[in-house]
Order: structure tokens, then sequence, then C-alpha cells
């Protein structure tokens, strides 16, 4: 059995797209997967499985909670260990940057090609930058960003499926679940 982390994009905004905690755990159960926990209510579920083909975890997952939800939930996973260094390397890529106002780890379904990682690299503003690192593109906002703005660089359209969390939470679920 592997352990899985899945994140849930665009769940519980608005009164259209609900999706709690009870039910995330009943759905992932349904297909499957073993000793199941969220963490908070905002899509971050850890599971077992013996599926070993991330595409096919993603589309097993997608399936199930578009059955039950009566809408489309993109899901990105990650096995434990390549959370775990994701969430090193964002600790890292944070401490070279010291003095952020924020610092958000959009979590990516695909990586990008190189052209599509130079064009969000290429958002930077005097409110901050984007750094590219595999399936994970990091928002380095500083000082004077406009805070609760939801993508202040411009840079969400162009990355494919993602979703993001901040690096407390990253960190937390990395401490918590790898």
């Amino acid at each position: 059995m592997a352990t899985r982390l899945a994140f849930l994009r665009a769940i519980n905004l608005g009164a259209k797209r609900v999706f709690p905690k009870a039910d995330i755990l009943r759905v992932v159960t349904s297909v499957g997967f073993e000793d199941v926990a969220t963490h908070i209510n905002t899509g971050n579920v850890r599971f077992d499985t013996r599926m070993r083909s991330r595409p096919r975890i993603e589309a097993t997952l997608e399936q199930a909670f578009a059955s039950d939800r009566g809408f489309d939930v993109p899901t990105v996973t990650f096995s434990a260990t390549e959370f775990a260094d994701l969430a090193a390397e964002a600790q890292q890529i944070n401490a070279d940057h010291p003095g952020l106002a924020r610092h958000y780890v959009y979590l990516l379904k695909e990586p990008l090609a190189v052209e599509q990682c130079a064009a969000v690299e290429a958002t930077r503003t005097e409110h901050g930058r984007m750094l590219v690192r595999d399936r994970a593109a990091h928002a380095l906002l500083t000082p004077g960003y406009q805070n609760g703005t939801v993508d202040p660089l411009g840079a969400a359209r162009l990355l494919g499926v993602a979703t993001n969390r901040n690096l407390n939470v990253i960190q937390t679920l990395a401490a918590k679940w790898c």
C-alpha cells in the first residue's frame, strides 16, 4: 500500500460547490482507498492505495466526486515521498527569499513545458514573482501586494489544472502525513 495525498480544486466556494469533509471521506473510501483522512475543509485528503498510476488514481477520484456531487472536482495527487520533497523544497525557497508577505504553492496536475515555465516566471512584478519547480509553482509575494487578490501576478491561467495552498498548509500536511 502506498500513501497518497490528494488536493481538490474549487470546492466549498459559494453555495453550489459544497463538498463537506465527511462526504469527501465517504466518497474516497467508497472507491476502495483506505485509511482516509482530511485536513480542514479545503480539499486536502490522505489515503492508502494499491493503485500505482497517478493518472488512474486521479481519474478514479474525479469520476467518483463528479458522480457524488454533480460537478467536476479536478484533483491533483502526490505520493507521500513526492509531497515531502515538495514541502522541503518550498521551505528552502522561502528561506532563500526573506521578507515575503505570502508564499503560495500551486500544485500542478502535470509538469509544465519549458515554454510554459518561462511564461509563468515572466509574470514577475513589483509585487512578487513565480518560480516553477516540477509540479509546483511558487507565488512569492512581497509586502504591498493586494491581499485578497486571487491571482496577484496573473500566472494562474498559465498553469493548467492546479490548486494552491499557502506555505503553512504545505508544511503542516508534510509534517502530519509524510
